[in-house]
Order: structure tokens, then sequence, then C-alpha cells
């Protein structure tokens, strides 16, 4: 196992995004040498095996309609005018081009629904056509039944919503309260063909209640299809700043373990790097729980032969499992067993309700600004696109300014001022660093420059009550 060595400040801003395209056929080869660089490359790693890259952040706008207490965004965020659909597209084409189909592109923010329906209908669209997975990844508050229903109608393949305390909802003040806002967001996705994720930050002012909230989770698992947990971090502009003892991988895993009561592994499969990522899978049937890869040998297989047909699989599922049924008989009696031992673990949820679902754990620690880990940044599984490609996401929320505050060259040759929304001959003529916080009104302001003007810990702003 790789060992922590820090990036320092030259490092940081000397850090480059990827800016060609593999150098073979194969866009996984990229990732796979960095895995194998760091000592990470092993029988159950599916990064560089299964998969180019985890997923990609498409930021479509930097407005958010809530001020969340760890966000990572800037604080002169709402200073910051949407993209325009043009540049977009080309960073829609580049992760295309970079990482291939099948690649999971979450389109996010700030929070995209701000957007109009028309343009996100048209990013979900594009991402689509390149065979790419689209998702909607949002606060849920302007994320309408409806809304989610155009965006399934071109395309949207998974919403996750984020809810949790850091946002500071009016009227919740705790995670169980916070339920009833999970329930009405499950309801508006019932019936789509969505899949529904929950992302939720872990910081010292809810740790405690993660026991109740993986239970929920569980208890729904009809519904859901993953819950994130992540970890708090210190990017440099949420108001809550140290990292308490008490929020960690281990004890997150240690919360899920003790209410499934399942012997879970954390490193089956591998994702990346395993400071970064800790994933696990059960199987549900009426709230009883059995392990998904508890069969080490059989899975390692599964991964081998899953690579052989990524590109069948990204395509149709079903005749993946049958290629991959034809090729490797043996592999296909010992899944047979293995269903045969869940079907019986799960005998009497499934007596009462005939049905089985899938349930993932997804533990992600970001890191803070100021310590960035070199091994972790160069095997990353979570990129940003940017404007002069994917970059890690850690790296890009140390020096995130940098990139949102720049002036994008658009294809059609103009150079586009992020900060008034309009074109301009001059590239140069404002940088970032010509900003400030200080000189924008208190409605544009976020984080520790919006406290600072109040002179006090605020609520979200401008967060209209849940219904």
């Amino acid at each position: 196992m790789s060992t922590k060595r820090f990036l320092n400040p030259e490092q940081i801003a000397a850090w480059q995004p990827m800016h060609n395209r593999p150098c073979t056929s194969d866009p996984t080869e990229r990732l796979r040498q960095s895995l194998m660089n760091h000592n990470l490359w092993m029988p159950s790693q599916v990064a560089g095996r299964n998969f180019a890259m985890g997923c990609v952040s498409l930021e479509v706008t930097q407005r958010c309609n809530l001020d969340c207490s760890l966000c990572y965004l800037s604080d002169m965020a709402e200073a910051v005018h949407d993209l325009p659909l043009s540049e977009v597209f080309r960073r829609v084409d580049m992760i295309a081009d970079q990482f291939g189909s099948g690649t999971n592109v979450q389109i996010s923010g700030g929070d995209p629904t701000l957007r109009t329906t028309a343009d996100l209908k048209l990013i979900v669209t594009r991402i689509a056509q390149h065979g790419m997975r689209p998702a909607l990844f949002t606060n849920g508050i302007r994320a309408t039944r409806s809304l989610l229903q155009e965006l399934a109608s071109v395309g949207l393949l998974d919403v996750a919503f984020h809810v949790d305390l850091t946002q500071q909802r009016k009227g919740f003040a705790s995670e169980e309260a916070l339920n009833q806002v999970r329930l009405d967001y499950i309801a508006r996705a019932k019936g789509l063909g969505l899949r529904v994720l929950f992302n939720t930050t872990v910081y010292d002012g809810n740790v405690d209640e993660m026991p109740d909230l993986v239970r929920f989770f569980i208890s729904h698992a009809n519904d859901i299809h993953l819950a994130s947990f992540q970890l708090q971090a210190d990017t440099g502009r949420g108001i809550h700043r140290s990292v308490g003892e008490g929020v960690s991988q281990e004890r997150m895993m240690r919360d899920i373990v003790d209410v499934t009561g399942l012997d879970l592994d954390f490193d089956m499969p591998l994702i990346g790097h395993p400071r970064c990522n800790r994933y696990t899978g059960v199987l549900v049937s009426d709230r009883h729980c059995t392990p998904l890869f508890d069969d080490h040998p059989l899975f390692v297989q599964i991964f081998a032969s899953g690579a052989e047909k990524q590109a069948l699989w990204h395509q149709n599922r079903a005749l993946a499992l049958l290629a991959m049924a034809m090729a490797r008989p043996f592999l296909t009696f010992r899944a047979l067993a293995w269903l045969a031992r869940k079907a019986w673990a799960l005998r009497s949820g499934l007596i009462r309700t005939g049905h089985v679902t899938k349930l993932s754990f997804f533990i992600h620690n970001f890191m803070n600004e100021d310590a960035l880990e070199e091994d972790r940044c160069a095997t990353c599984v979570f990129m940003v696109a940017t404007q002069k490609g994917p970059m890690s996401m850690c790296v890009h929320n140390a020096k995130r300014d940098h990139y949102v505050l720049a002036p994008v060259r658009l294809a059609e040759g103009h150079v586009w001022d992020p900060l008034t929304g309009k074109q301009r001959e001059d590239p140069h003529a404002v940088t970032c660093d010509d900003v400030s916080p200080e000189r924008l009104p208190l409605k544009r302001l976020k984080g520790r420059w919006r406290a600072k003007h109040l002179g006090t810990r605020v609520r979200s702003k401008d967060a209209p009550d849940e219904p």
C-alpha cells in the first residue's frame, strides 16, 4: 500500500488537468498504469479494469439555492454566470474522448436545476448520445417530478439527492427529521425508471445519527440504489473547519456493519484508492440483509470476465451476461451456487415479499485543501471537467477560483467572461486576481465571506421551506 506524501503549494499550483486522449485504443490504460505505479493494482480493483474513470462531474452552474456549511463551492460562486451550452457540450465530448462510453457523468454544480429545463434536456441528450450514463446531482428543492420525468424521457438514468444537516434547511433540526424530505424525493422519482441515490455529508453535527440513517436506507432499499456518505473536509470555503476525530472511514464502516449485523468487506471491490473510497453492497429482502461480495474468488472472476465484455456491457447488459456465461460455463455454475446461498439467507423475506434488491454503501473521503496526498490525486477516480481537461476533484477544489473565474475560450473562437456572462475580445482584461469577495453584494456571497459580513453563522440564504 502506498504511503502518505503531501503536495506542497507549488505542486498544487502546477498540477494540470488531463490534456490528451489515452495513447492507445484502451481508455482504461491510463488509470490502470497510475494504480500500478502506486501498488494499487490487484484482482479486486475495478478501476482501470471495468471502467476508465469512476465518474466525472460536469458543473453546469456555480449557482445554488443553499449555502451549506461544508460547501466546496467558491465564496464567489453566485457571481459566476452559467457556462454557455456550447462549452458544456464541448466538455461532454471531451469526457467521451477521454474515457469512452459507459462513463458516469454527474450533471452538477452548484445545483443544476437552476438552469432551464430546456438546457438540462439538451445536456442529458448530449451525454446519452455518447453512450455515457447521465446522472442529475441535486439538493432536490427544484427537482420536481415533472422535471425528472422530462429528463428521464431523454436519457437520464440516475438522480442523486443530497440531503443532510449541513444544508441548514429551515424547520429540520436532525437527520431523522430530514427523512421527511428524503421520502418526498423518493416519491418524486418513483416509477420513472431512475436509479435513486442519496448523498450525505458526515460531520461532527450528525455523525452520531448515521446508524439510524443506515437503517432508514435499508428500510427503503426497494427505492434506493446507493447511499453515499461523504466525510467532512476543509476545502477552504465552508463555515466548518477542523474535522472531528469521530468522523472517519473506520467509524462509518463500523456503523454499517453494526446496523446490518453482517461481516462486510469494504475492499471488495476496490474502487481506486482505499483512503478515498470504500464500498460494499448488500442484498435486501423485507429489511433482511446478506452480503453481496462475500465470495472473493467468484467476483474476481466476474470482474475479469466483465472487463473482457466491457463494450457489450455498456450496450446491453443482458447480452453481456449471456456472453460471459457462454465463455465461462464453470463461472456460471459457481454464480448459480452463490445465488442459491443468497436465496437461502433471505428466505424469510422472500417468502413474505418475493422481492430482493441491491443496496450499495459508498464512503467517500475528500481531502483538505492543505493536505492533498500525491498518490490519491494521481489515482483519482472522481474527476471534474474543466475547460482544459478532466482534473482530480480534490485538486480542483484546492484552486477552484483559478478555474471557475478564468475566461473561457469558446469553440467559436470567442472569449467568454464568467463574471459578466458576456463575450469579449481581450481574454486578459479581467483575471480572477482582480476580483475579491469584498467587492460583491451580500446576496452574491457564500460560505465564510457571507458569515463574515453578517457577523454570525447564518442559515442557508433564500432556502425555501420543504413541503
